[in-house]
């Protein structure tokens, strides 16, 4: 087996956004690019509540979780404090261009994590 995936060109991930690959088994990858081209990944899920860290905002080496606005560094996947937790990153391979995650931790890292799933709404109801 190839250790290396392709994924996409660095020019198809947008400059401070993400693209998000799924995967066989568990949660998607956000693949990640900053304002200097430089390119990260981590599961997509934030540590705290599991929201979705590709819709998150990217800043120099950080991306801001689209739910609470933790931030989360790209190059550890660490919780900046006073927050704390951890997301899982994955190694990220640039040639010519060309991204590449590894495709040995694609199909068994951090395969078991879930997102958090919303209890049932509750109604109250108006005397």
């Amino acid at each position: 087996m190839n250790p290396w995936k392709a994924i996409c060109r660095v020019e198809d991930i947008p400059v401070l956004g993400s693209r998000r690959v799924a995967r066989d088994q568990g949660l998607d990858v956000a693949v990640f690019r900053n304002d200097k081209d430089e390119v990260f990944a981590l599961l997509d899920r934030c540590p705290h509540k599991g929201g979705p860290l590709s819709q998150g905002i990217v800043f120099g080496t950080s991306v801001a979780c689209p739910l609470h606005n933790w931030t989360i560094g790209l190059c550890t996947g660490q919780a900046a404090a006073p927050d704390e937790g951890c997301t899982p990153k994955f190694t990220v391979k640039v040639e010519d261009g060309q991204v590449f995650l590894d495709a040995n931790e694609l199909a068994t890292q951090a395969t078991d994590q879930t997102r958090p799933i919303a209890g049932p709404a509750r109604r109250t109801t108006c005397a």
